[in-house]
């Protein structure tokens, strides 16, 4: 027994198995990411189709959509490559954001400095200098600069 999905395509309702619920809902995803249309009316076209190629393949309403079947509306609807290039994800989307590390590269003893010197963008020679005069002047503990080399993850 297979778990199924109801899903509305085109307008018209379906009952879908899952594992024909995933590659459908896969390929519209890759499709729609190929496609330019800002008004959405291509993809409601593509889904349209979709939905008359079930329904020719259905004989019954109480019929369920199988992995054949959404196979064989790919094959006859085309590759998502056939809709165009893939739209590079836009840069706000990724997580560029530098993370502090312990550097792996840039180290004297732990790559503490070498990571917050990364994090922020400065001189490494700069921040071990700064880091050992407040050493030496009582502001930071030894103990803190353990603390940091336990807590920041090292570099993968």
């Amino acid at each position: 027994m297979k778990e199924t999905t109801n899903a509305n395509i085109g307008g018209r309702n379906f009952t879908l198995d899952k594992d024909a619920f995933e590659r459908l809902s896969d390929y519209l995803t890759d499709v729609r990411s190929r496609i330019t249309d800002p008004t959405g009316e291509t993809m409601a076209d593509i889904e349209s189709a979709i939905a008359d190629i079930f329904a020719q393949a259905l004989s019954s309403t109480m019929m369920v959509v199988t992995i054949q079947m959404v196979e064989a509306a790919i094959a006859r609807m085309g590759n998502p490559d056939d809709f165009g290039p893939a739209k590079s994800a836009p840069k706000s989307s990724v997580n560029t954001a530098p993370q502090l590390r312990r550097s792996r590269t840039d180290r004297s003893i732990g790559g503490v400095c070498g990571g917050i010197a990364k994090y922020f963008n400065l001189d490494s020679s700069l921040v071990r200098l700064v880091v050992l005069l407040f050493i030496i002047f009582g502001g930071l503990s030894l103990w803190i600069y353990i603390i940091l080399w336990l807590l920041i993850p090292e570099e993968e």
